[in-house]
């Protein structure tokens, strides 16, 4: 089924060109371009995720997320913004997205991206995601939800990129994960390339040090 999403943005002709790149393959159930219409439409339509810009007028997307993540606990919120500054993506994941998208994202790439977060994968653009890691360094408190872990970079992996992790570390080839987990190899090479981008690992060895420092093989 297809996730349902609602669009936060102060700019018509984004929200129209974020329609147009998600098409048919999401059920776009509502949009707004401030934080009171926000509120009212995310509480009246209950979306998967919430398509949220950083800045709007009369507040900012973190307030929208504050006011009903308690409310809606299932409702999962992915920062859409032109901004790239670190006290943005931190305060918007310090206050519960689970993700953080630049505009200058593809089309493909944000599709994939909504149905990452409606699935509970956490998502960055490639860049942003050593902000959250500093963030988790300097004591600056859990952006995101997860059981404790030794190094805090793994606390950003789903579950299923922890388990292809492991395997990566053990040795086996992407053929072989996905036989084991019944995903294909493309979803393999795409979990791969998640984990080692938000553990900042440049391949498998680095990885298999990884995890053995970590005691996770």
């Amino acid at each position: 089924m297809s996730p349902r999403v609602f669009l936060v943005d102060d700019h018509a002709m984004v929200r129209a060109g974020v329609r147009a790149e998600l098409g048919d393959a999401v059920d776009v159930v509502g949009e707004a371009a401030d934080v009171p219409s926000a509120v009212e439409g995310i509480r009246a339509t209950r979306p998967d995720v919430v398509l949220l810009d950083v800045h709007l007028p009369g507040g900012d997307g973190r307030t929208v997320l504050e006011t009903l993540r308690g409310e809606l606990p299932d409702v999962r919120w992915l920062a859409l913004s032109v901004s790239d500054a670190a006290e943005d993506v931190i305060a918007v994941i310090r206050a519960g997205a689970r993700g953080y998208v630049t505009k200058t994202i593809s089309g493909p790439d944000l599709l994939d991206a909504v149905h990452r977060v409606a699935e509970g994968d956490v998502v960055f653009s490639p860049r942003l995601a050593g902000f959250v890691l500093d963030a988790f360094s300097a004591g600056a408190g859990t952006p995101v939800p997860a059981e404790e872990s030794v190094d805090p970079g793994l606390d950003l992996l789903s579950a299923r990129e922890r388990e292809v992790m492991q395997l990566l570390a053990r040795g086996y080839t992407y053929r072989e994960i996905g036989s084991r987990l019944f995903i294909s190899v493309k979803t393999v090479e795409s979990h791969a390339s998640n984990v080692l981008r938000k553990l900042q690992l440049s391949n498998r060895n680095e990885l298999t040090r990884w995890a053995a420092t970590n005691r996770l093989l």
